[in-house]
């Protein structure tokens, strides 16, 4: 078969790619990852094997795309009029450091499935697709996750998984 032009390309698998940055990174910063991600990839279509899965390889980029806006957010300067004289205490919904620590101890699969599926709300297909291997390997690799920061995050009664 064929490969498509790629402004066909865009028109399959444009919502798709959006629908997907939308989960990573909210509808603010979308639509820049999307217009980044189809540039990426109109650059590298010529050399994409005809018989590859182009949704699959969109969807990739999409997520290298949205990694790339997450990080350079977060190296962002946040303006403000004045410099407190201390730092602030915590506000309630800040990034619990506890959590963030038990989940970076995770094994890295199970860390990405987690961030991916319960963070990112792909589903398990999308997911196999970015970590690599099937949907029901994403499955396990997610609940073996969520298992783990049961019993490690202090937060969390371990049986219940309510908060303490």
């Amino acid at each position: 078969m064929p490969k498509l032009p790629f402004d066909a390309v865009v028109e399959a698998h444009g919502a798709t790619v959006l629908r997907v940055c939308r989960a990573v990174l909210g509808p603010v910063d979308a639509d820049d990852a999307w217009s980044e991600t189809f540039l990426a990839a109109l650059k590298a279509y010529p050399a994409l094997p005809a018989d590859a899965n182009v949704q699959a390889w969109l969807v990739t980029i999409a997520h290298r795309k949205a990694v790339d806006v997450v990080r350079a957010t977060a190296r962002r300067a946040t303006p403000t009029s004045e410099l407190p004289d201390t730092a602030p205490a915590p506000a309630a919904d800040d990034p619990d450091p506890d959590l963030a620590d038990c989940v970076a101890r995770l094994a890295p699969k199970q860390r990405q499935v987690v961030a991916y599926h319960y963070l990112a709300g792909l589903p398990y297909a999308d997911v196999a697709t970015l970590v690599g291997g099937s949907a029901a390997a994403a499955r396990r690799a997610g609940a073996d996750g969520i298992a783990a920061l049961r019993t490690s995050y202090p937060g969390l009664n371990a049986t219940t998984g309510a908060p303490r």
